[in-house]
């Protein structure tokens, strides 16, 4: 009987230790829970959002920004078919459009900045492209996005507006994707956006070109009708589109957005 006892006790004091263990790795400063804060955004949008999330952690302490990037088509998908999120900041407002559509968005979302294709290459452009026409030479290795993705819509409309026919050895799912082809020395020129040229450093060398004024991206952030805290959710939209947002985004090359 003293044995059980024993053991009896002694697993009540290890539950209440694991227990503790729990509470204090939930918030070990506050001793509560923490929030957490689901954005899913544009795989473009990666630096700037990236910035951005840390800085709303720091005017929100005890919330957690999780940050989901990936194409538009993909995050519109996801959502679609019930992916927790609370936030989406798309590439397009035609993939914020099937989500807004659906009944999903929360409010009339909010165009926070413009971006405009570019193309990239390696560093050293050995290939001597200067021109979007050169995208169409024989034995161009060229990487575009796919269709779907609206980098891809975008250099989609260019190559029809110019009569200009593409034949990409490869089409991607993200913008990112583009460029890590070409880092990689996989292509000789990507269609990406200016920002993802800018961000890529001495990685590549951007070719700007005329045409790409055709088809100028505007970026759409809405708060989900799903979002767990919709006060918070509207308050990092507010982030991004006021000031201290819009700084971060013309520093990475972004256009302005509109109210």
């Amino acid at each position: 009987m003293k044995r059980a006892t024993g053991i009896l006790l002694a697993a009540i004091a290890l539950a209440a230790g694991l227990s503790g263990c729990a509470n204090s790795s939930t918030n070990p400063a506050a001793g509560g829970t923490e929030k957490t804060l689901t954005v899913f955004a544009a795989a473009s949008l990666k630096s700037s959002f990236t910035e951005l999330a840390e800085t709303y952690e720091a005017q929100h302490p005890g919330t957690k920004v999780v940050l989901n990037f990936a194409g538009s088509s993909d995050l519109a998908t996801q959502i679609g078919q019930g992916a927790p999120a609370d936030v989406f900041a798309a590439a397009d407002t035609r993939n914020m459009g099937k989500v807004a559509d659906a009944g999903l968005a929360d409010g009339e979302p909010a165009v926070f900045a413009t971006n405009t294709l570019a193309i990239a290459v390696p560093a050293g452009n050995f290939a001597g492209i200067s021109s979007f026409a050169d995208l169409a030479k024989g034995g161009t290795r060229v990487v575009v996005c796919a269709r779907q993705v609206p980098c891809g819509a975008a250099a989609a409309t260019i190559a029809e507006r110019q009569g200009t026919v593409l034949k990409p050895v490869s089409e991607e799912n993200s913008v990112t994707d583009v460029l890590g082809k070409v880092i990689s020395g996989e292509a000789d020129a990507g269609l990406v956006y200016v920002t993802d040229v800018r961000s890529a450093g001495d990685k590549v060398e951007s070719v700007p070109f005329p045409e790409a004024g055709a088809a100028v991206n505007s970026y759409p952030i809405t708060v989900l009708a799903g979002a767990q805290d919709k006060e918070a959710a509207r308050a990092f939209l507010n982030l991004v589109t006021g000031a201290e947002g819009q700084s971060v985004l013309a520093g990475a090359g972004f256009g302005a957005g509109r109210k």
